[in-house]
Order: structure tokens, then sequence, then C-alpha cells
């Protein structure tokens, strides 16, 4: 069973409030990235949330979505991961996108999936990013997270993929960020 994760718990303090209710073309940012996990192909789609997470609720269609709420957000990206890793359990593989990477379509998870090993990760001009695969393997040590770095520690033998024709990988980090998008 394949799951696509995508990670969304953050307070957004840089960007100065809920930035995964920030309009993007239209529509809230966190939809953008809903949008690719429910394309990829998956057979579940997991959101994590955290701060603000019954304000995002109300404002993001979320149907058909898992949500998972951690409590400890603000610990860093890791708590979310293992979080959302804790929701996928059963999973034979999961794909990791970030709810703030509007650029990151469907095509890269696919060309990313599509590779072998215990993980396998997205790369754009050769800079590594989302999205991310892990496996079986790798996703028995999601005990070993810990701070802000995901499985970026964990990584080290990782089939990099290169999908740097596939999108955008740049965050949305602040408002000028968003501006940059528009």
């Amino acid at each position: 069973m394949t799951t696509a994760l995508v990670l969304a718990a953050g307070e957004g303090r840089r960007f100065g409030g809920a930035k995964q209710l920030a309009e993007l073309h239209g529509k809230p940012l966190l939809a953008h990235a809903v949008a690719t996990a429910r394309a990829a192909g998956v057979d579940r789609v997991v959101v994590v949330l955290g701060a603000r997470a019954e304000e995002v609720r109300a404002a993001v269609d979320l149907d058909g979505v898992e949500v998972a709420v951690c409590a400890e957000w603000a610990h860093g990206m890791s708590a979310s991961l293992r979080c959302g890793l804790r929701a996928a359990a059963g999973s034979d593989e999961v794909v990791v996108l970030l709810g703030d990477q509007p650029g990151v379509g469907a095509e890269a998870v696919a060309r990313v999936r599509a590779q072998g090993g215990d993980a396998a990760r997205a790369t754009y001009g050769g800079a590594p990013g989302h999205p991310v695969v892990l496996r079986s393997a790798l996703l028995a040590r999601a005990g070993e997270l810990t701070g802000d770095a995901g499985f970026r520690d964990l990584l080290g033998g990782a089939v990099e993929v290169e999908c740097g024709d596939l999108g955008d990988p740049r965050d949305i980090d602040t408002r000028d960020d968003l501006e940059v998008m528009r």
C-alpha cells in the first residue's frame, strides 16, 4: 500500500500566519499539495496538521483525506513526520510532500516512485528536494527522527531522481515568496 503524506503542521512564523491558507491561484496553498497527492495514484492521502489545525480544516477541502493532528508540531518537522508515519502505519511505501510547495506535481511523484531501493528523492538541478519516497526498511527507522530535519540524516543512500524539468521546488516560507510564485 502506498500513502502520500503531506506535511502542513507548522505555524508559519516567518510567513506571519497560517500560510496553509494563503491564496495562490484562487485556492489555499495547502490545497495545491493535496491536489498533487490525490493525483499521484496512491492508495491513501494523509495530511498532517498542527498549529491552527481546526482553522485549516475548515478552509481547505480535505474530503477523502485522512487528517492527523500533531500535538508536538512545535518540535519541528521530525515530530510532524513521525505523527504522519504513525497515521500511515501498514504502508509499504510513503511519499512525503510538503504543504508549502505548490510547484511540485504528480509527475515528480511518479518519477521518484518509479525508482527502486529503500528511498528515493527528487532533486532539482542537483539540489535535494521533495517528493521523498520511503519504503519499508527506512520506514522502520522513523523512531530515530529528531529536530527539524525530517529524514534528511537517514537519506544518505537514497536514489536521487532529477525532476527539475517537471516543476518548481520552491517553498513558500514568507509573504515575499508567495508574491514571487504569483
